[in-house]
């Protein structure tokens, strides 16, 4: 069950990203620094299972406060408490509708893979390989959506564009509203956070947290598994099937049949064979039968007898 929490996750080991040779992929790691964000991103990579659990199961939402009973000890988790653990900045946009509309048409074309604008509510793969990049890390560590992400949504272009054209992010509100979302029951958020709430719960001094997991390689970008990223994203996107010449099928050549021509049927006198029959007659004498009035052969023996008709 916990492994859900953490299946839409994904982990930064900054270290390593920021070491590539591709320029664009490091100045998408690099903006995420530059904007606040890599405490959030980049924090321990570990969680604990059990207590996660608990902290999904119960609880609830009050006075905008997370408020959460973890082994039988009261857990409050402030806005202030959740960007001070992580430094996320309290200024910038609060709302992502704020974003300067010549910066959105200018994302449009710095985005495009082609010549052409991409729309704010767009295919991926009419993106360039960085920002497909920049798209699912957005979809999965901050808005945790789960399943595909072949399109980007315009709420996510506004955010891609803010973050790339290096615009102050109110982080802290964001994602902590996000966050109230997840532990609201009846909300269609999908559960994540796990290594982050596992972080505020460490920080909780009383808390005796129980034994710990470590967060999925496959889920944590490094150097190797960003380029494995970029082969499997130009391999899916990189190719309209559109844009493939068409192969001309060769002319199949039928079989000739067997059969006779139909003008040579046609052409060719049909003789009719008449049947012959040979009648041989046969008397009364031979056999010693004859049809009676009865309509039944009987011999003559038998219309002696007074019963006979004939």
């Amino acid at each position: 069950m916990a492994y859900s929490l953490i299946s839409n996750s994904l982990h930064i080991s900054f270290d390593s990203v920021l070491g590539m040779d591709d320029a664009g992929l490091v100045a998408v790691f690099e903006s995420f620094v530059a904007t606040g964000l890599k405490g959030f991103l980049g924090c321990p990579t570990v969680y604990y299972e059990d207590e996660l659990m608990e902290f999904f199961e119960n609880g609830l939402v009050r006075d905008g406060m997370i408020l959460r009973t973890i082994h039988g000890i009261s857990v409050e988790i402030s806005e202030e408490v959740f960007a001070e653990a992580f430094e996320l900045p309290m200024e910038g946009f609060p709302d992502l509708s704020e974003v300067p509309k010549y910066l959105v048409f200018d994302a449009r074309s710095i985005f495009s893979e082609s010549k052409v604008q991409v729309s704010t509510s767009c295919k991926k793969k009419e993106m360039k390989i960085e920002f497909r990049l920049l798209g699912d890390i957005l979809a999965n560590t901050i808005y945790v959506k789960a399943g595909s992400f072949d399109a980007v949504t315009h709420e996510r272009f506004l955010l891609m564009t803010a973050i790339t054209c290096g615009l102050k992010i109110n982080w802290s509100s964001l994602v902590f509203d996000i966050l109230k979302a997840m532990v609201t029951p009846g909300s269609r958020q999908a559960k994540g956070y796990a290594i982050q709430i596992c972080v505020l719960l460490k920080n909780v001094p009383v808390l005796e947290l129980g034994e710990s997991r470590a967060f999925p390689s496959s889920r944590i970008l490094t150097e190797k598994t960003v380029h494995r990223y970029v082969v499997i994203n130009e391999k899916v996107g990189g190719e309209e099937v559109a844009d493939k010449p068409r192969v001309k099928k060769k002319p199949v050549k039928k079989a000739a049949s067997k059969k006779r021509p139909a003008t040579d049927a046609a052409t060719e006198p049909v003789v009719k064979k008449k049947r012959t029959t040979k009648s041989k007659s046969v008397s009364s004498e031979d056999t010693g039968y004859f049809a009676c009035g009865t309509g039944r052969s009987a011999s003559s023996d038998d219309c002696a007898n007074s019963s006979c008709p004939g």
